[in-house]
């Protein structure tokens, strides 16, 4: 019951699209799908992290108000620097793919870079795993079974984003959003960039 009720509660999380939503859309959208799975690596490594913490128990990060405090600044500077890169980008064909832009490099590394920090630098993401292992896992719960809990949410995050990738990834959708995607990229940046500054004055 313990664990339906973690899994449950973890996956409406999932539902709702963050940062990391669009993050995978631009980069679905203008790159190799093989860098998009980069960029979800990425995020499920950054997931990891955090489930890790709360895993061994160390709920008490949460009340680190310092590093809660730098966590969201570095979190906040990192959305608008994305948002920025993407409301700058001038207008591409699709085809050409990251040609001309910082944020486009066709790098398994530095998209999964991306990917991790993305995830890394959300406070929100630490907040969530922490409290979630607080409110829902008993004191009583094993070690192992904790890890259990930890591998499904990062696996979930993995898969979850991967499959997100492959749909937007798809040579149809591609097409289809061709010649939507200045349109689209403008949108994501402005977002993205709106996430970073909510979460600044927050």
């Amino acid at each position: 019951m313990e664990f339906l009720l973690i899994a449950s509660a973890h996956f409406l999380a999932l539902l709702s699209p963050g940062p990391d939503f669009f993050l995978i859309l631009q980069t679905a959208l203008r790159l190799p799908l093989r860098y998009a799975f980069a960029v979800c690596a990425g995020i499920a490594g950054a997931n990891a992290v955090y489930l890790l913490l709360a895993v061994l128990g160390l709920e008490t990060v949460r009340q680190w108000t310092e590093l809660m405090l730098v966590l969201r600044a570095l979190g906040a500077a990192y959305l608008i620097y994305i948002g920025v890169l993407l409301l700058r980008a001038p207008m591409r064909p699709l085809d050409n793919g990251g040609v001309g832009s910082a944020l486009h490099v066709p790098s398994l590394r530095r998209q999964f870079a991306l990917g991790f920090m993305s995830g890394l630098l959300n406070p929100k993401n630490a907040v969530f795993y922490l409290s979630l292992f607080t409110a829902m896992v008993s004191p009583q719960t094993s070690l192992g079974a904790r890890a259990l809990y930890g591998l499904w949410m990062a696996a979930l995050v993995l898969f979850w984003d991967a499959g997100l990738a492959a749909a937007l990834g798809n040579n149809r959708v591609k097409t289809w959003l061709g010649a939507w995607i200045f349109r689209i990229e403008k949108c994501a940046g402005a977002v993205l960039a709106a996430f970073g500054v909510f979460l600044a004055i927050n």
